[in-house]
């Protein structure tokens, strides 16, 4: 192991991760191990895509992580007759000039919320493929940069649920995330009747960090030490999906990425200069197990994704 000393977990980092954690936490009851991981997301410049059921929060969670930063943002509601041009924007011609202006959409923003993802078609789906990649997009034949802070936070319902397009693959690895909520237990949940009685939480939540404090958090998880030790187990867990008998398609080399670069902000977070193998552990089902495909017989066989991610993680030996 490295042990080379960094400025990571400063605690003016940790300071700021605090801070948006009790903001973010004043509206999401009982989601403390969700909010660390979207944080994780966020500061390593990862996108994130939010899966459950109807009512468990999804688009509040995005509306308070967007409203606790001092930055531009927008909201998409994804439905069946959304354009590519309604995400992107659209060049109208105007008779006085007699030449075309570019009218942007709102993926040039800083946070986006793309709510209901899968609700609309795969060809508007794709308009955000090249954005959430490359932070451009290509409009008439030109490439127009999106913002250094440029952040999808999308939400779905189950694809069992009515009238609903499933992400390709391909839209589905350029998240570093899947996470998922889940109910709240009894207690939570009175405790949320509490807080709304007299008006929504989110009217009261306020900015607590700015875009400098943002690009502070993103460089301090960036200059924590990850070993070669830690680089190779992550790649051997994301490289062993792809040998599982029943999985039709494995993660990617992205996926490792994200599993590096999300392990660096959870480290931190933790307040050490080095990544431990249970950063990688902790982020593994979550960064991995959205990009596995299936095939019919084992997902009728009762073999889950998530299950894969597991098994590998107790299979393969772990960095001392």
């Amino acid at each position: 192991m490295e042990t080379e000393r960094s400025d990571a977990g400063s605690p003016e980092a940790l300071d700021i991760y605090h801070r948006l954690c009790a903001n973010i936490g004043r509206v999401i009851r009982g989601q403390s191990d969700t909010i660390r991981k979207l944080l994780a997301a966020f500061t390593s410049g990862g996108h994130v895509l939010l899966e459950d059921y109807p009512g468990t929060g999804k688009t509040t969670l995005a509306k308070a992580l967007a409203q606790s930063i001092n930055a531009e943002f927008k909201r998409i509601q994804f439905t069946p007759d959304l354009l590519p041009t309604d995400v992107l924007g659209v060049s109208v011609f105007d008779p006085r000039d007699q030449s075309f202006h570019f009218h942007k959409g709102p993926v040039f923003t800083n946070i986006l919320l793309a709510d209901e993802i899968n609700r609309t078609s795969p060809r508007t789906q794709s308009a955000l493929l090249e954005a959430m990649a490359e932070r451009q997009v290509s409009v008439d034949g030109k490439l127009r940069p999106l913002d250094t802070l440029f952040f999808v936070i999308a939400t779905q319902n189950p694809v069992e649920s009515r009238g609903v397009y499933p992400l390709p693959e391909a839209q589905m690895d350029r998240f570093a995330l899947k996470l998922e909520l889940g109910y709240v237990s009894p207690e939570e949940e009175v405790a949320i009747l509490s807080d709304q009685e007299q008006e929504h939480p989110l009217q009261g939540i306020r900015p607590c960090a700015g875009r400098n404090d943002v690009f502070r958090l993103m460089k301090q998880a960036n200059d924590v030490r990850i070993s070669d030790e830690i680089k190779r187990y992550a790649v051997d867990i994301v490289r062993g999906t792809r040998s599982v008998r029943g999985v039709l398609l494995g993660a990617s080399p992205r996926a490792s990425l994200a599993l590096a670069k999300t392990s660096q902000a959870l480290a931190m977070f933790d307040g050490q200069e080095f990544v431990a193998p249970e950063h990688v552990q902790e982020m593994a089902v979550p960064v991995i197990a959205h990009r596995i495909m299936l095939d019919s017989q084992a997902r009728f066989s009762g073999m889950t994704a998530e299950n894969v991610v597991a098994d590998l993680l107790k299979s393969i030996p772990v960095p001392s």
